[in-house]
C-alpha cells in the first residue's frame, strides 16, 4: 500500500520500545488507555526520534521542530509510533505513492492518505492525520474507514507544519466510531465523558439542498438519497434546507485562504527550493503569493460571517447535524489525483467537527461515506449520535478495533 514513510530497523526499535513499556507497566490492572497500541503519524507532525519531510524533497534539516503535541498526549497514554505515514507534499495537491487498499489502481485520497490506508489495510488501528479542505473525511471516505476532523482547534496544532494556520484541523482515523471516541477523549480540550452527557434526544437532521450538493456525483446522490430514506425509516426527523446559495464564493474563498497562507508559511523556503517543490505545490503557492494582505483579511472576515450563517440555518430549522455525502462519489482511478475535496470544504470553512461513517458500496465495490456535521463544540455530541448511525449502517468492520 506504501503508507508508512520507509524506516530502517523500524521493528527492532518498535520491539524495544514495548519491552520498555511492559517494564514500565508491570501490572495490567493500571495500564493506560492505549498501552501497547502501534499508531501512525502523518509526515508533517514532528515526532521524537524521527525525520518529518512532508512528503517533500527540500532539505529535511529545515523542516524539523518539537514534537507535536497531539504525539506526546498518544505517547503518554501508551501508544507506540508505528512510523510515519506518507502524506500529499506540505498537505496539498502533490499525491505520494500511497495506492487505496480496495483496489491499488485507485487513489486512497489526499493529503492523509498514508493514514486512510494504514487504517483500512489493517496495518494499526489509529492514525493521525489533518484536513484543511478535505484530507481526513475524504480519504476516510474512500478507503471506508472512520475519520473524525473535529472542531477548529479542539486539538492542538501544535508541532505540525502548518499549510493554512487558519483552516488547519488536527484528526483521525480509526476502523469504528468507538475506537475514534476513545482517541478524541483523549485529544480534545475540555472533553465531556459520555457519562455526563444527559438525555441525548434523537438529532434532527438537516439535508444542505443547493449548489452544494449537486456538486456530487449522480451515483453518489443516489446512494445519499437511499442513505436518507433508511434513515427517515429508523425514526430520524429530515429536514431538507436551501443552503449556501453562494457555494461558489465559498469555494473561491476557501481556495484564496489556503493558497494565501500557504504562501506566507512557505515565503522563506519557496524562494530558495523553488525547483524541489511539486508543479502543483508550486501553482498554488504562485497564486498564494499573488493574494494581498487586504484580499486575505477580507476573505477571513467573510469566513467568520459564513460560519455564522450556517449556525443561524441550524437554530432556525432547529436542526442538531447536517448530513451530506462524505465525497463526489468513489476513489477515482489513478494516483495522479487525490480526488475532490468540494463535500468536505463548506464544514471545514465554518470549522465545525464532521466525522465519515462507511455506508456503503458503489457499482465497482469501493467504499462510500456519510458525512455527519454537528455544532461548534459538539462534538461529543456527534460521537453520541454516530455510534447509533453506525449500527443502522451495519458497520461491522471491526477486527481491528483497539476499544
Amino acid at each position: 500500500m506504501s503508507a508508512f514513510v520507509a524506516e530502517e530497523g523500524r521493528f527492532e526499535r518498535l520491539r524495544g520500545e514495548a519491552e520498555t513499556l511492559l517494564a514500565q507497566y508491570p501490572d495490567p490492572e493500571v495500564r493506560p488507555p492505549l498501552f501497547g497500541i502501534p499508531i501512525g503519524v502523518k509526515d508533517i507532525f514532528h515526532v521524537a526520534g524521527f525525520t518529518t519531510r512532508a512528503g517533500s524533497k527540500l532539505p529535511p534539516e529545515i523542516l524539523q521542530g518539537p514534537e507535536a503535541e497531539s504525539v506526546t498526549l498518544l505517547k503518554k497514554v501508551g501508544a507506540l509510533i508505528l512510523g510515519n505515514t506518507v502524506t500529499t507534499e506540505f498537505a496539498y495537491f502533490g499525491p505520494g505513492p500511497t495506492c487505496n487498499p480496495h483496489n491499488i489502481e485507485h487513489t486512497p485520497g489526499g493529503s492523509s492518505s498514508g493514514s486512510a490506508a494504514a487504517v483500512a489495510a489493517g496495518m494499526c488501528p489509529l492514525t493521525l492525520g489533518t484536513q484543511t479542505i478535505g484530507s481526513i473525511v475524504r480519504p476516510a471516505s474512500f478507503c471506508g474507514v472512520v475519520g473524525y476532523k473535529p472542531t477548529y482547534d479542539r486539538i492542538s496544532r501544535a508541532g505540525v507544519i502548518p499549510l493554512s494556520p487558519s483552516l488547519d484541523h488536527i484528526g483521525l482515523f480509526t476502523v469504528d466510531v468507538a475506537g475514534a471516541q476513545l482517541a478524541a477523549s483523549l485529544l480534545c480540550r475540555d472533553w465531556t465523558r459520555s457519562a455526563e452527557i444527559r438525555d441525548l434526544k434523537k438529532p434532527v437532521l438537516g439535508i444542505p439542498e443547493g449548489p452544494y450538493l449537486n456538486r456530487a456525483s449522480t451515483e453518489m446522490l443516489e446512494h445519499f438519497r437511499a442513505t436518507c430514506r433508511k434513515l427517515a425509516k429508523a425514526g430520524y426527523e429530515l429536514r431538507p434546507v436551501n443552503a449556501m446559495p453562494d457555494f461558489d464564493a465559498i469555494y473561491e474563498r476557501h481556495f484564496l485562504i489556503t493558497n494565501a497562507e500557504a504562501a506566507r508559511v512557505h515565503q522563506e523556503w519557496f524562494p530558495r527550493f523553488r525547483d524541489l517543490y511539486h508543479f502543483k505545490t508550486v501553482e498554488k503557492l504562485e497564486a498564494g503569493r499573488a493574494v494581498s494582505d487586504e484580499a486575505l483579511a477580507q476573505a477571513l472576515g467573510e469566513r467568520e460571517k459564513f460560519s455564522d450563517t450556517i449556525t443561524r440555518l441550524m437554530d432556525e430549522h432547529q436542526i442538531d447535524l447536517w448530513i451530506s455525502p462524505s465525497a463526489v462519489g468513489p476513489a477515482p482511478k489513478g494516483l495522479d489525483s487525490t480526488g475532490d475535496p468540494v463535500m468536505n470544504l463548506p464544514w471545514s470553512q465554518a470549522g465545525l467537527p464532521s466525522i465519515n461513517l462507511p455506508s456503503g458500496r458503489s457499482s465497482d465495490g469501493l467504499p462510500l461515506g456519510l458525512q455527519l456535521t454537528a455544532r461548534w463544540q459538539d462534538d461529543e455530541e456527534l460521537f453520541e449520535w454516530a455510534i447509533d448511525f453506525e449500527k443502522l449502517l451495519a458497520i461491522t468492520n471491526n477486527e481491528n478495533a483497539f476499544h
